[in-house]
């Protein structure tokens, strides 16, 4: 069961299974980024879906509470995604099974993640090398569970092992709903160039919604990914890292200081909001991002870095908007 707390009288972009998605952009799942505080910004700003932080299979079934906060969402995220990681096909059902009454829109499994802590035992991008195995999963989850359930995948473990179109039909033979792809390896990781044909043969192949994943930078770059593979949407990762403001089409270096210092009030309000004090330092890692183009962002990187309090935090905030004044009336 989910709820809907916004209605259109427009046509869904896609659907998944019965689940209307209003929109084409995406925020991707990214651990330590994708919190609850910054997936409400980026809806706000035009992401059609939310997709929690991936969070560990073991992890809910042990009832460990750091990794049951992480699917913490709010009504306004709906549709929303609780995207899960883990190895053995029990423990994915039986979490999965645990976690619906939760409230997910959609059950997602990483297929996609290529650190070595997660692939290395099994999970995440290791699940590539064992497409039987995906097959068991997604038969018995889209029997077992009443809401729809959807894979994010990578090409393969290598570039002798691309699997991702067989990987892609098992996917649907099997009850999924939605693939989402990167067009990398799992042992590219993040290097070389996202392989976007790869993507255009994936949605040739399957009849469920295809979501593109991999170096969309720009607002030009969704334009591409879209022309170039078909795909029903696009999900942005890296780029949308201090740049919400992709999710409404308008690039980087069009939005102005002010609109900067806007939102970075109100990103941060939000994170001391649910984090408490801890919200500062998480918020950090976000900061720098949301100033890298900013005139000056070198030297106040490091004060925003190291910053111990939410007050002087601000002031340094302050400094950086009064400087920016006196450089344009100059």
């Amino acid at each position: 069961m989910h709820v809907v707390t916004k209605t259109s009288s427009r046509q869904p972009t896609f659907m998944v299974r019965d689940v209307p998605i209003y929109g084409d952009l995406i925020l991707s799942p990214m651990a330590g980024f994708s919190d609850l505080p910054y997936r409400l910004i980026a809806r706000d700003f035009g992401s059609a879906m939310g997709y929690t932080e991936f969070v560990s299979v073991d992890g809910l079934l042990h009832g460990n509470e750091k990794t049951r906060r992480l699917l913490d969402f709010h009504p306004s995220e709906y549709p929303i995604t609780f995207q899960v990681f883990g190895s053995d096909e029990n423990k994915i059902v039986e979490a999965c099974k645990k976690i619906e009454p939760w409230g997910p829109t959609i059950i997602d499994l990483n297929m996609g993640c290529s650190v070595a802590k997660v692939s290395g035992r099994g999970a995440g991008a290791a699940l590539l090398c064992e497409p039987a195995k995906i097959g068991r999963i997604f038969a018995r989850l889209s029997k077992e569970l009443s809401v729809p359930v959807t894979g994010k995948i990578r090409l393969g473990w290598d570039h002798q092992s691309l699997n991702y179109v067989s990987v892609a039909k098992t996917l649907e033979d099997n009850g999924a709903s939605l693939v989402a792809v990167h067009g990398r390896t799992k042992a590219q990781a993040y290097n070389g160039v996202a392989d976007w044909s790869a993507i255009a043969e994936v949605k040739k192949a399957v009849k469920i919604p295809v979501i593109g994943n991999g170096d969309v930078k720009c607002v030009a770059d969704i334009k591409r990914i879209k022309e170039q593979t078909g795909c029903d949407g696009v999900m942005i990762g890296r780029a949308a890292i201090g740049n919400p403001w992709i999710f409404s089409r308008k690039d980087r270096h069009e939005v102005t200081l002010e609109e900067k210092a806007a939102l970075i009030r109100r990103h941060f309000a939000l994170m001391l909001d649910y984090y408490g004090d801890y919200g500062l330092i998480l918020f950090r890692k976000h900061v720098v991002k949301y100033i890298s183009e900013i005139r000056g962002a070198a030297a106040m990187r490091e004060s925003f870095l190291t910053a111990t309090t939410p007050e002087y935090f601000i002031s340094l905030l302050e400094e950086a908007e009064a400087e920016h004044r006196q450089l344009k009336a100059a």
